[in-house]
C-alpha cells in the first residue's frame, strides 16, 4: 500500500474526475478482505455504502483489512487506512486522522453523501486501536 503523502502528491497533481480514477484506484489496491470478515462488528455504522473495517497485529503494529460494495467509497476507506496501516496501536489511537486527510479536501471534492461516513470510518479505525493498545 502507498503511503499516505505519496497518494497527497499524486492527487494535488489531478483535478475532477481523475481524483474520482485516483480513488477507485486506491479502493482495488487494497488487500482482499475474506467475507467471513464482512459481519455486523466490522460494519462502519452512517456510511451510505457498506464498509468493513478488520483490525490484526502484526509484529506489534496495526494492519487493517477494509472493503466497501461502493468503489469510490472503498477508495475513501483505503485513504483512512493509508494513514494509519503497520503504525503501533497506541500511535493511532492518539492520531487526528482528520488531519492527515486535510490535504484530500473531501467535503469540497466529493458529495456530502459519499463523505457523510469518513468520521464514522476514522472512529471505528481510532476505537479498534485504542481497544488494542489497552490490551
Amino acid at each position: 500500500m502507498r503511503t499516505l503523502s505519496d497518494i497527497a502528491e499524486e492527487y494535488d497533481f489531478l483535478e475532477g474526475d481523475e481524483r474520482y480514477r485516483l480513488l477507485i484506484e486506491l479502493g482495488r489496491d487494497l488487500e482482499p478482505m475474506p467475507d467471513p470478515l464482512k459481519t455486523d462488528a466490522t460494519l462502519v455504522r452512517g456510511c451510505s455504502a457498506a464498509v468493513w473495517v478488520y483490525p490484526t497485529v502484526e509484529a506489534g503494529k496495526l494492519h487493517f483489512l477494509a472493503d466497501s460494495n461502493a468503489a469510490i467509497t472503498k477508495g475513501i476507506i483505503a485513504l483512512v487506512i493509508a494513514a494509519v496501516q503497520d503504525k503501533q496501536a497506541e500511535e493511532v489511537a492518539s492520531m487526528d486522522i482528520t488531519a492527515a486527510l486535510e490535504p484530500f479536501d473531501l467535503k469540497n471534492q466529493l458529495s456530502s453523501n459519499r463523505t457523510q461516513g469518513v468520521p464514522n470510518m476514522i472512529g471505528l479505525v481510532k476505537e479498534h486501536a485504542a481497544r488494542i493498545a489497552a490490551a
